[in-house]
């Protein structure tokens, strides 16, 4: 993500108060913490739980003096330990076997942090182009999605474009959204990482 700002800036501005840049940081890992929730098999309410405990914990990390690229992976790390914690308590509440604990799942899955960083900046940056579009191509495109899927014609009648010009309009307006900078710069430096 070119024009977004860096991790370090991100975690320097909000130490000094910056509630945008508190704001930020939550809004490009929240997917990561989001997901890893998901892979435990935790409930909605138990995710928001988990989701509540780790921002909490990072707000008071925050003033502590670390390598603020190190963040994602804290993130990943006590967001696990959290999940694992709830599961913990919730089978010795129930009776129910043991639970791994957080290292044992790390070391078992080195990558699965990384791997759970990465698809939030995919998904963040996806948003970021999804936003710049034009309101037009983000309506046609909300409207290709909608499940169960809309009939053309009432798609046509709600834009008031011809029902042949959607292909060819969803066509262009995926095209803008492979080209924003957002998309093509993660895709760019993960073509460019050694392997």
């Amino acid at each position: 993500m070119c024009d977004s700002p860096s991790i370090t800036d991100l975690v320097i501005s909000a130490r000094n108060g910056q509630k945008q840049a508190w704001d930020a940081l939550v809004e490009r890992y929240a997917p990561m913490v989001w997901s890893i929730c998901c892979r435990h098999r935790l409930s909605a309410a138990d995710a928001s739980e988990v989701g509540q405990s780790v921002w909490l914990q990072l707000a008071g990390q925050l003033d502590r003096p670390g390598t603020p690229d190190a963040l994602p992976g804290w993130l990943a790390g006590t967001t696990v330990r959290e999940c694992q914690r709830l599961l913990r308590a919730a089978r010795s509440a129930s009776g129910a076997g043991p639970v791994l604990d957080a290292e044992t799942l790390l070391d078992e899955q080195p990558e699965a942090a990384e791997h759970e960083l990465l698809m939030a900046e995919h998904h963040a940056a996806l948003r970021e182009a999804f936003a710049q579009l034009s309101p037009r191509c983000q309506r046609l495109i909300v409207l290709l999605l909608e499940d169960p899927p809309i009939p053309h014609t009432q798609i046509s009648g709600q834009l008031g474009i011809p029902v042949e010009s959607i292909e060819p309009g969803l066509s262009r307006c995926l095209d803008k959204l492979r080209r924003h900078p957002a998309v093509t710069a993660p895709i760019n430096a993960q073509a460019e990482a050694p392997r």
